[in-house]
């Protein structure tokens, strides 16, 4: 077993924030991820809300200089790692790795993180990133002026478009059902403005580009008939998944839809011990800059009480 000071599950910007300040105080922290650093950013096409980069910076080049970072400071990574099996009690806390490798301290971070649900369509995970988004907040502004889809009617997808509105020429909703399933208020908001269509009893079937177009197969789901349609981009909004398949192996509490439930002051769950930070913990606001802000405040705690 190899000992640390602090250990982070996640390299997402949660993650690689609480690592870079704890490293920077002389901890020793181990960052284990099952892929490379980055978490969702480094599959975001251009950043433009991030403080201190005037021009807008791509996803994956934002998460590579976070990474960089943290290394400069002596943080140690476990990357495109498995985890074999999680032990969180506030006397014992130690991770194994599919490899066999075993890591223990008597701090650990919890930055898991979420993912956007999958359509799981052909050409989705193809053009994630390059004409698909699942954040309109992200990715809403290089699409000023253009027209787009978006998938979904629930509380996010209408939301997200009213963000897009603002910014858009025009937005095609695709919906499986016959009406909105977003609150009333916020379904006639999208529904009374101009410049929003929409497709009900509709599902895509496919995406594809289409030289600078994403070109979208669509089922009518009365009829059955199919049609392909293109526009500027895709936003698929049908809800996101808290990465906590691991964490429910754990005695770490969950609020009722799977995320972490934490002491907001201290980000410290109800383990003494363990930490929470990033969109795996129970929030309102899931943004790059909240999740910096989740592993600022648990690593401060963390090297307040090493």
């Amino acid at each position: 077993m190899t000992n640390y000071d602090l250990i982070i599950i996640g390299a997402g910007p949660a993650g690689l924030t609480a690592a870079i300040y704890a490293s920077r105080a002389k901890l020793r922290v181990l960052v284990i991820d099952k892929s490379t650093a980055g978490g969702q950013v480094k599959t975001t096409h251009q950043v433009a809300n991030f403080p201190g980069f005037v021009e807008p910076i791509p996803g994956y080049k934002l998460a590579q200089n976070m990474y960089k970072q943290a290394q400069l400071y002596g943080t140690e990574f476990k990357l495109i790692s498995n985890i074999k099996e999680l032990y969180l009690t506030p006397k014992e806390k130690w991770v194994t790795l599919t490899s066999g490798e075993k890591f223990e301290a008597p701090f650990f971070i919890l930055a898991t993180g979420r993912s956007p649900r999958l359509l799981n369509l052909p050409g989705e995970k193809e053009l994630a990133g390059n004409g698909i988004s699942y954040c309109a907040t992200c990715d809403g502004d290089f699409y000023k002026g253009k027209d787009i889809f978006v998938i979904g009617g629930g509380n996010s997808a209408m939301e997200e478009s009213l963000l897009l509105l603002q910014l858009v020429n025009s937005i095609t909703v695709i919906h499986q059902f016959d009406e909105l399933q977003a609150e009333k208020i916020t379904a006639e908001k999208v529904t009374s403005n101009p410049k929003a269509t929409f497709m009900y009893s509709h599902e895509p079937r496919k995406f594809e580009a289409v030289g600078d177009k994403i070109a979208v197969e669509i089922e009518n789901l009365k009829t059955h008939e199919h049609v392909t349609l293109e526009r500027d981009g895709v936003f698929i909004f049908v809800g996101m998944i808290p990465n906590n398949e691991l964490i429910k192996g754990t005695d770490v509490k969950l609020n009722k839809y799977g995320y972490i439930s934490i002491n907001e002051q201290t980000m410290e769950t109800n383990i003494p011990g363990v930490y929470a930070a990033g969109d795996i913990r129970d929030k309102f606001q899931w943004q790059i800059t909240t999740a910096v802000s989740d592993g600022t405040i648990a690593a401060l705690n963390i090297i307040k009480h090493r």
